[in-house]
């Protein structure tokens, strides 16, 4: 399982954009005044995603991200159609400290989102598409949406349904009935809040963690924030999510509680990256690490920047056991158009590399279901489903020396729980 599909985009720039401003600031609005307006989601792996229509154009899936401060669109063909300005070239330095990579800032644009709109809206519009992430999430998506949407009003979380909920600025003056109460602490336009973390194998923590709604993991810890972050007993050597420079590598293990103002959420999955170039830059905001959609979406989650809190309550995933991956494989999308789906890697001494399965085999069927049946978010439920449940792959396996030759292959495997 990829644990990590969050883009951890670190971007080391500064830049001040003028916008000619008109009756209203840059940001997010309702069209008709209401107490709220309510905005289904697409639910992929408990990321966010929604579609929007910019300048006018055809709708496009966005990532709604409070792990980021900027707009960022992946597309600059598809921001040229849709008639983008820009003011700037910028080069930004890859997560990995060394890959240059290009974007333009397109300063003044309209978003639509139906009963919402995003005005005056600046975009970082990357020169090329480096996250890929429809293969990651494995429907299409363009950009990433961050703290503009988030920054003027209340906006609730309901991951049960599927909606988002974007209150009038007013609204909510007092904590709706059931709901607990955090302080949050916006630094750097992401919001942290305080939690204390019970380790496997360390003393327990009090922690500042980022509040990441476009990350899929549960809990983050950076060791390099603080020596008594301990890594536990149990853990897997693992790729934990994509990046402007290619992928994060570290380990996953589990830490036995993370508790939020009282609520306790137990052996929670937890992933901890190797130190890179950016390590500096973490440790200068104070924050030990980040909670990701996997732990969110056990709630129902109110997001109140302006009054600097965060609400929340029970949801009905609360209770389930936090999973990870008993096959070894990570499962990726060539497109979500096509329903084509490959093998990009295989844990070493796992069930499936056991019986033989390669990286960049594709997939021609899964327990007998043909592929353009399956859902890449219903392939990933599945390979961390039930410790012994059967798994049969029919693969194909392209001859590396000639792409014209092929052979079939059937391999069966038990899931087996590692974690």
């Amino acid at each position: 399982m990829h644990l990590g599909i969050k883009p951890f985009i670190f971007f080391f720039l500064s830049f001040f954009i003028a916008f000619s401003l008109q009756s209203q600031v840059p940001g997010f609005y309702m069209k008709k005044e209401k107490r709220k307006v309510n905005l289904p989601f697409i639910d992929s792996n408990s990321l966010i995603i929604m579609p929007i229509s910019i300048n006018g154009g055809p709708e496009v899936n966005f990532l709604f991200d409070t792990g980021v401060k900027s707009n960022i669109f992946f597309s600059k063909t598809l921001a040229d159609e849709l008639d983008m300005q820009y003011t700037r070239k910028l080069n930004l330095v890859g997560a990995d400290g060394k890959t240059v990579l290009s974007a333009s800032v397109s300063p003044n644009n309209h978003f639509d989102l139906g009963p919402i709109e995003g005005i005056f809206q600046a975009i970082l519009v990357l020169d090329e598409d480096f996250l890929e992430l429809e293969k990651v999430i494995g429907i299409p998506v363009f950009g990433v949406i961050g703290h503009e949407f988030f920054k003027n009003n209340p906006v609730k979380i309901d991951y049960d349904n599927g909606i988002i909920s974007f209150y009038k600025r007013s609204a909510l003056k007092w904590r709706p009935l059931g709901f607990r109460k955090t302080e949050i602490e916006i630094l750097g336009n992401k919001p942290y809040i305080q939690a204390t973390i019970r380790q496997s194998n360390g003393p327990n923590l009090n922690s500042k963690l980022l509040i990441d709604t476009g990350a899929n993991h549960g809990l983050l810890l950076n060791m390099e924030t603080s020596d008594e972050i301990v890594l536990p007993e149990v853990t897997l050597e693992s790729d934990l999510g994509r990046s402007l420079g290619g992928d994060l590598f570290g380990f996953v293990g589990r830490v036995k509680r993370v508790g939020i103002n009282g609520l306790k959420f137990r052996n929670v999955i937890t992933s901890y990256p190797e130190e890179n170039e950016f390590s500096d830059v973490i440790i200068d905001t104070g924050r030990n690490g980040s909670i990701g959609s996997d732990v969110l979406n056990r709630m129902k989650i109110i997001m109140d920047y302006p009054r600097k809190r965060m609400l929340f309550k029970k949801g009905a995933r609360f209770s389930n056991e936090f999973k990870y991956d008993m096959s070894g494989l990570m499962v990726r999308v060539y497109s979500a158009e096509t329903k084509r789906f490959y093998i990009s890697q295989v844990r070493e001494g796992s069930p499936a590399h056991q019986q033989g399965v390669q990286e960049f085999d594709e997939i021609i069927s899964i327990n007998k279901i043909p592929a353009p049946f399956w859902k890449l978010s219903d392939i990933t439920d599945l390979l961390r489903s039930n410790e012994g449940k059967v798994i049969s792959l029919e693969l194909l396996r392209r001859d590396p020396a000639d792409e014209n030759v092929s052979t079939l292959h059937k391999i069966t495997f038990l899931l087996e729980k590692q974690l």
